[in-house]
């Protein structure tokens, strides 16, 4: 790794360390304002799916902090234990959230159903793209197309976290919308979940735009070694 890739690296570690941190605050924070409607995230997101005549998905308990995730290959809403049967607004955000990410796979979503189509791609990617961008720096002088092998791969990570960008705003901007029709929330509980959603949402920008920013390192570095040949 390179002085100005390494300096481009803390610089957004520093950043993402500072948004989790308020991520968990709010969520803490939030997790101890009850709702109105007292319906816990696993009846929360069941309501939800059934408003949307979704009736082949499960919700689940899943493990971990803030480990809450949809799985479009079994079709289930993973909620962490404290979303599962808490009773709160930061509760109810999350499981709304994983939900509209449900919504988006029963209505066919396309930027859902892009994303879904390169997880292959960026698996593989993710396994060699570290060795690859390593090996062509090493050999930059000799064997630039290294490098640019590695690029690529990088590229592949790089368009996965954009393509992210839209998946998750428009399953906060389908939960938000259900949460204040159904009138499971009153406003003042509306407001505090979507800036919890906001604030998720943001470790997802920060993500993305580190991608961008070490991803225009690498080529700026290919770029020099070709001219230089």
């Amino acid at each position: 790794m390179t002085p100005g890739i390494m300096f481009v690296s803390l610089i957004f570690v520093g950043i993402s360390l500072l948004v989790s941190y308020v991520l968990k605050s709010k969520f803490r924070s939030y997790s101890e304002i009850p709702t109105s409607s007292g319906l816990t995230g696993k009846q929360i997101a069941e309501k939800m799916l059934r408003d949307n005549n979704i009736h082949d998905v499960r919700v689940l308990s899943s493990e971990g902090f803030l480990s809450d995730h949809y799985n479009p290959a079994d079709k289930t809403v993973n909620l962490s234990p404290d979303v599962y049967s808490g009773a709160n607004v930061a509760a109810a955000a999350v499981a709304a959230h994983e939900c509209g990410h449900a919504v988006q796979h029963a209505t066919s979503y396309p930027w859902l159903g892009l994303r879904s189509r390169l997880v292959p791609a960026v698996q593989v990617s993710a396994s060699l793209v570290q060795w690859v961008l390593l090996g062509g720096i090493l050999l930059i002088n000799v064997f630039p197309q290294l490098l640019l092998g590695g690029i690529i791969l990088f590229g592949i990570t790089t368009l996965f976290s954009l393509i992210t960008l839209p998946v998750e705003f428009d399953a906060s901007n389908r939960a938000l919308a259900w949460l204040d029709s159904s009138n499971v929330m009153r406003p003042q509980e509306h407001d505090k979940a979507k800036n919890a959603l906001w604030w998720a949402a943001m470790t997802y920008v920060v993500a993305a735009l580190a991608s961008i920013a070490t991803l225009v390192q690498y080529v700026l570095i290919y770029m020099g070694a070709r001219d230089r040949r």
